[in-house]
C-alpha cells in the first residue's frame, strides 16, 4: 500500500499556521514517519507540501525524497508559493526539483493566487499533476481545470473536503462527484477523513468513500492518511483503516489499484537519482 498523503516539517524552518499547544507543534521527521508505518504493509508514501509559506519548501521536499528513497516515493510541491515566478522560471523550478505534483490550496479556486493559477498550463506541458485542496467546491474546480487542459492530471485532496456529515447533507457533494467523474483527468484522493468526519459513524464515512470509488472507479482513486494531521483524532493506522473501509465493495484487483496502482500512474512514480549533485539541493536565496 502507498500512503499518498503525508507531511514532514521542522518547526525551526517556519510553518506559521502551526499554533503552540496544537498536536502539530513539534518537528516531524522521516524517522517519525517510518515508525508510524510499522506493521501497516506500506511500500512507501507521497510527501505533500505543508504550507511552509515560501518557495524554499519546494527545494526541501526533493532533498528529503532523495535522502529517504525507500520511504518517500514521490513529492508534491507548493504551487501557491510560485505565484510570482512566471512560466519560464517556474518551468526551470520543475526541471530542477522534479515534483510529481504541485498543490494549489485555498478557500476556493477564485481565492487562490492568480499568479499560481496562471502556471497550471506549465504543469500540463511538463506532465506534472495539479493537486487541489480547496475548502469550497474543490471537486467541480478540479473537473473544470482538467477539462480546460486535456492531458493534465488533477488530483482532488481529501475527497474534495465535504462538510462533516453530522452537520450537513452530502447530496450536493455526491452530485459534484458524479459530474466530475465524467472528466477523465480527475483523480480522487481518499484522505483526511479521520479529522474531517470526526464524530460521524464509520459506516456513514465509508458510504462517502464507496460513492467516490463507485463513480470514479478504482483506477482513479488512491488512499492517504494525512499524517501527522490525523494525529489530532487518531493514529496513522486508524486513518488508513477508515479510508479503506469504504472499499469493501471492490474486488481484489480494484482494491490493489486504490491502494497502490492508481498512485503509481497518477504521480508517474519512478526512482529519483541525481548522480551529479547527490541527495541534497541547496535552496537559492531568491527562492525564499
Amino acid at each position: 500500500m502507498i500512503d499518498c498523503h503525508v507531511h514532514l516539517w521542522d518547526l525551526d524552518q517556519g510553518y506559521p499556521w502551526i499554533r503552540p499547544g496544537s498536536p502539530y507543534h513539534r518537528t516531524f521527521t522521516a524517522d517519525d514517519l517510518a515508525a508510524s508505518g510499522a506493521g501497516l504493509g506500506l511500500t512507501g508514501a507521497i510527501l505533500v507540501e505543508a504550507s511552509r509559506g515560501d518557495r524554499a519548501e519546494n527545494v526541501l521536499l526533493p532533498d528529503l525524497r532523495l535522502r529517504h528513497p525507500g520511504l518517500l516515493l514521490g513529492h508534491v510541491g507548493n504551487l501557491n508559493a510560485c505565484a510570482g515566478l512566471g512560466p519560464a522560471r517556474f518551468a526551470e523550478l520543475l526541471a530542477r526539483t522534479r515534483p510529481n505534483g504541485m498543490r494549489l490550496g485555498g478557500a476556493s479556486w477564485e481565492a487562490t493566487p492568480p499568479g499560481a493559477r496562471a502556471l497550471v498550463p506549465v504543469l500540463a506541458r511538463h506532465g506534472v499533476a495539479l493537486e487541489v485542496n480547496l475548502h469550497h467546491a474543490a471537486v467541480p474546480a478540479a473537473a473544470e481545470a482538467a477539462a480546460r487542459h486535456p492531458g493534465l492530471t488533477v488530483i482532488v485532496d481529501h475527497l474534495g473536503n465535504p462538510a462533516n456529515l453530522a452537520a450537513a447533507d452530502p447530496g450536493e457533494w455526491r452530485e459534484q462527484v458524479r459530474r466530475a467523474a465524467r472528466v477523465s483527468g480527475v483523480f480522487m484522493k481518499i484522505s483526511g477523513l479521520l479529522t474531517q468526519q470526526h464524530g460521524v459513524p464509520e459506516e456513514r464515512v465509508a458510504a462517502l468513500v464507496a460513492h467516490a470509488a463507485g463513480e470514479f472507479g478504482p483506477g482513479r482513486c488512491m488512499i492517504g492518511s494525512d499524517w501527522p494531521i490525523c494525529l489530532a483524532r487518531g493514529s496513522r493506522a486508524a486513518s488508513l483503516r477508515l479510508a479503506r473501509r469504504g472499499l469493501a465493495g471492490l474486488d481484489a484487483a480494484g482494491r490493489r489499484l486504490v491502494l497502490s496502482g492508481t498512485a503509481r500512474r497518477a504521480y508517474g512514480l519512478t526512482p529519483q537519482v541525481d548522480n551529479e549533485r547527490g541527495p541534497c539541493f541547496d535552496a537559492p536565496g531568491n527562492d525564499r
